[in-house]
């Protein structure tokens, strides 16, 4: 567990806690020092047959050495107290669980024995024989527990209301957007002079590829970074290599080697101590001291495939418009129909870009940055302290930190970026834990700037109350309590009760706004609706341990990529880059899609995995449905069915590809 330091994370002495480092968990580590290789820091040379022209090797970094031995204070070690933790917490499951299933055989008893005429009388006459025993617990059932249940269920249903206004009032907001015809649009013309084509607006931009044994997609993503439709001279491509596996990095050095004798300007780096996972690579990189000769940095993921005319299209907002800090374009999937786990996550990221992003950059200015797929003006990056390894959402920490000083992001809707969905629940799972675990650690670190910043009330409530308490605290809280907790309850607690328009027809309300972004995946919104309800125990589990600075909010799992690229984008880069032939070299993309549709030799056995909340959650819920048919109750039982088994099937592994 990380080192407690009070809730909001302050040290003594009125130092500012700058948070727990962030733990990198990878397959096969390895600490040992070894060299970097980029542009030396006083001049701008460039990798050649593994060398650089015109300078010495840069020395190793051999003053990081005590430091690893050390040892980084956030690394988990497994031991007794983790031991302990888990066999505590399976004790917890599993009492839970046999606490549901005796109150089912009570249930069913007392229905079949005639014992539910007592609940009339339980209250005034004393019972002789066994039939008093249910007696009591009907007496101590109204008088304790049910007032108990009603008021949470209460409470979660205002929240629910609450989150739910919040959800319609942005769709509302989309509706204008889309009614209106609103589109940012940059300030003034950045096209070039039709007699002269180079006199356009072409700033200098370092385009950023962080990665780490990224060895399924880094081909594809370096060949489309260099086909940046960009004058060549104008930017230069970092690869920045996080890989602890010596044959992903060769392989990655050879491809920029590749590149570079192809004419793109491309530098490989590889960094000695990996602190910080991509926080701490990306910090690295921007410290070299030829970046100062860049005005803008575009950051793509290693899974990442911008078109040719990315730079174009977004690049341009930033002319004559100073306050801009961040243009962030939208993603888009090229495994979206893979299998049923892509085809839910599709829905819930095209609302997030089409709804949440949208209409958040269009009236507020001012939304989470994703990560990749953005340009950052490096004055903004550097006017708001630069990269932090404090927290696993190094992209909303530097947003909320730029937006406190003022500066203002543009979303661009019409702007797409291809990448990768994760196509197994594991992986899946993992990354929806740092995504929901780390806003919780960046609240508790920011609470105290948002309230002696000097910007606007409305924007500090914004960002208190919406942006991190009702959208990254409030939503998985009660979708976990209210849908997976005290609804089953209440079958067993009737005097407790839930109206049928808070299980049945609100949420599908909401699942019908949620779709919309994404009209064909209609057909599945009753399994989107019981996903997300099955989703909220792993982001109930990382709020908490964000929340709280639990061990496991600073481990980062590096996210399984399948390398799956669209083949019809590499064939149409391949037909651009036949135009410029004439004056550049780009890199060869048909053999890229060639070598992307070939079948693997090396595939590895795959196996389903067990997921013990789960199936201990479905466990309940079903005992719940069953309960429920002694009451009569239709659409609880329904509801309750079809979510055990929502359950099942994910403690089972059912839904996504197996993992290897």
């Amino acid at each position: 567990m990380a080192p407690w330091s009070g809730l909001w994370g302050g040290k003594a002495g009125g130092e500012a806690y700058r948070g727990t480092p962030v733990v990198v968990k990878m397959e096969n580590p390895n600490w040992s020092i070894s060299e970097i290789s980029s542009p030396d820091d006083d001049d701008e040379d460039f990798l050649v047959g593994g060398r650089r022209k015109g300078g010495p090797r840069q020395e190793r970094q051999a003053d990081h050495l005590g430091a690893a031995a050390q040892g980084a204070p956030g690394r988990r070690l497994p031991g007794v107290l983790g031991i302990r933790g888990g066999l505590s917490r399976h004790n917890r499951e599993a009492a839970f669980l046999v606490l549901s299933v005796l109150l089912l055989i009570v249930e069913l008893a007392a229905y079949f024995q005639g014992w539910d005429d007592l609940a009339a009388s339980a209250l005034a006459l004393p019972i002789i024989g066994v039939e008093s025993l249910y007696a009591a617990w009907l007496r101590f059932r109204a008088t304790y527990v049910a007032p108990l249940l009603q008021f949470l269920t209460d409470a979660c249903v205002v929240l629910f209301l609450i989150q739910s206004a919040d959800r319609l009032i942005q769709c509302l907001g989309c509706f204008y957007i889309h009614l209106k015809r609103i589109k940012p649009k940059p300030k003034s013309s950045a096209l070039p002079d039709a007699e002269d084509p180079d006199a356009g607006y072409y700033p200098m931009v370092l385009v950023q590829i962080p990665m780490c044994n990224e060895k399924e997609v880094y081909q594809q993503s370096i060949a489309a970074v260099c086909n940046l439709d960009w004058p060549r001279s104008n930017f230069l491509v970092q690869v920045l290599d996080d890989s602890d596996d010596p044959t992903t990095q060769t392989l990655i050095r050879e491809e920029v080697m590749k590149s570079q004798q192809n004419g793109a300007r491309i530098v490989y780096r590889h960094r000695v101590l990996r602190d910080g996972y991509k926080a701490g690579n990306l910090k690295s990189a921007m410290s070299c001291s030829y970046v100062k000769d860049y005005e803008f940095v575009a950051i793509f993921d290693a899974d990442f495939q911008p078109n040719p005319d990315f730079l174009k299209r977004t690049v341009p907002h930033f002319k004559d418009n100073n306050e801009l800090g961040l243009v962030q374009a939208r993603w888009s999937f090229v495994n979206k129909d893979e299998n049923l786990l892509t085809r839910l996550q599709n829905i819930n990221l095209c609302f997030h870009f089409e709804v949440e992003q949208q209409v958040n950059g269009v009236f507020l200015n001012f939304f989470g940055f994703n990560g990749t797929a953005g340009v950052w003006r490096i004055k903004a990056l550097d006017d708001s302290g630069g990269w932090m390894e404090r927290t696993t959402v190094e992209d909303m920490d530097i947003a909320v930190r730029a937006h406190l000083k003022g500066w203002k992001f543009i979303f661009l809707n019409d702007v797409e970026c291809q990448c990768e969905l994760p196509e197994s629940y594991e992986a899946y799972r993992k990354q929806q834990h740092r995504w929901h675990s780390g806003p919780m650690q960046l609240f508790r670190l920011c609470l105290p700037d948002i309230i002696k910043c000097k910007i606007a009330f409305w924007k500090k409530a914004n960002l208190i109350f919406l942006f991190f308490l009702l959208r990254k605290l409030i939503l998985p809280f009660y979708s976990f309590t209210l849908f997976c907790i005290i609804l089953p309850m209440t079958m067993f607690v009737p005097e407790a009760e839930l109206p049928d328009w808070v299980v049945c027809y609100i949420p599908a309300l909401m699942s019908l706004l949620n779709i919309l972004p994404s009209p064909k995946s209609f057909p599945f919104i009753i399994p989107y609706l019981l996903f997300e309800n099955t989703m909220s125990v792993t982001k109930f589990n990382a709020m908490i341990s964000g929340l709280f600075q639990l061990g496991s909010a600073y481990e980062w799992v590096v996210t399984k990529k399948s390398g799956r690229s669209s083949e019809g984008d590499l064939i149409s880069l391949a037909h651009k880059e036949l135009k410029h032939q004439k004056t550049e070299s780009a890199p060869n993309l048909d053999f890229i899609a060639n070598d992307q549709s070939a079948p693997r030799k090396d595939a590895k056995k795959k196996h389903n995995r067990i997921y013990k909340k789960e199936l201990a959650l479905s466990l309940l819920l079903l005992t719940a449905a069953a309960r429920s048919l002694l009451s009569k109750q239709g659409i609880h039982f329904y509801f309750l069915l079809f979510q055990g088994i929502s359950f099942l099937l994910v403690g089972l592994d059912l839904i996504g590809e197996q993992i290897e």
